[in-house]
């Protein structure tokens, strides 16, 4: 360990290119060194290696056996620190194989990665995407060892020093089913807490949520019914029953089966975001990634 601290790159490179030319001048020409430059390179590796490393003979200089035995791991070594260091080719997603790891909701995945699907498997079609259940607490340990590319999560409640984009603004909507007979118009604020309502609760089983806590700064309280995990089990209850929820807007506008009014509370909606770890901000694959997705919002 200690000789290896004493060398330094520019050591290696001058006893590689002696290892294959056996000879100071030449060698210095290829380094665009002096000669007197390169023998000051020979003789300190001569002394932290503790080796003559190359003999002078009637026909240039000769390798000695410690200096054969280093020609090929150095030259090897040498070529790996090369690729190392070069910079990074142009991503070509037509010939790309990544497997990504995308962390999501059943909203995220609804909103962001089934719009993106198509141009993702058009342009990157050797590719693969695995799309994982989002674990909040466990976002940025994810991303740092590489377990996840990117999540989705709320811009306010992303994890402090992921990168982050955020995509789009959410507002929330009311919404039951088409032909509901108390959503032919907007209902009125007593009307609204007179309704039955199903709650999504991502952590399980809780009837209180953003709305509730807007009605409760008035001194009103809705009637809460049902409690699910899920929005899309949620969405499936409201087509099928006579309850009513409050969904993200996103979420229904594509589907004829639902039917959505203002509600007559102001309820807060919130900044949807991409986060993904320091480690993959300049890889190009990535960056890519994040750009399709994006773009196809």
């Amino acid at each position: 360990m200690l000789n290896l601290r004493r060398l330094d790159l520019n050591l290696l490179v001058t006893l590689d290119v002696l290892l294959s030319e056996h000879n100071v001048t030449r060698a210095a020409a290829r380094l665009n060194l002096s000669q007197p430059s390169v023998s000051v390179h020979l003789a300190k590796l001569r002394e932290v290696l503790g080796d003559p490393l190359l003999l002078a003979g009637p026909r240039g200089m000769r390798p000695t056996a410690r200096a054969e035995a280093l020609r090929e791991p150095l030259r090897e070594a040498l070529e790996a620190l090369e690729r190392a260091v070069t910079p990074a080719s142009p991503f070509d997603p037509a010939e790309a194989t990544q497997t990504w790891r995308l962390a999501a909701t059943d909203y995220a995945e609804s909103t962001i990665v089934l719009p993106a699907l198509a141009a993702l498997r058009e342009t990157a079609p050797g590719t693969r995407l695995a799309v994982v259940e989002l674990a909040p607490p466990r976002i940025a340990r994810q991303a740092e060892r590489g377990e996840i590319d990117i999540a989705f999560h709320t811009s306010e409640e992303a994890p402090i020093g992921m990168r982050r984009r955020v995509l789009f603004a959410e507002r929330y909507v009311l919404v039951g089913r088409a032909g509901h007979p108390r959503l032919k118009r907007r209902p009125s604020l007593a009307q609204f807490c007179k309704l039955e309502h199903v709650i999504v609760s991502p952590d399980g089983g809780g009837f209180v949520g953003v709305t509730d806590a807007t009605l409760a700064k008035a001194g009103l309280t809705r009637k809460v019914v049902l409690s699910v995990p899920h929005f899309l089990f949620m969405m499936s209850v409201l087509e099928n029953t006579d309850l009513v929820g409050m969904l993200p807007a996103r979420l229904v506008r594509r589907t004829g089966a639902l039917r959505m009014v203002e509600p007559p509370v102001e309820v807060p909606g919130y900044d949807m975001a991409m986060l993904w770890h320091e480690r993959s901000h300049r890889d190009p694959a990535h960056q890519w990634l994040r750009e399709t997705l994006a773009a196809s919002l």
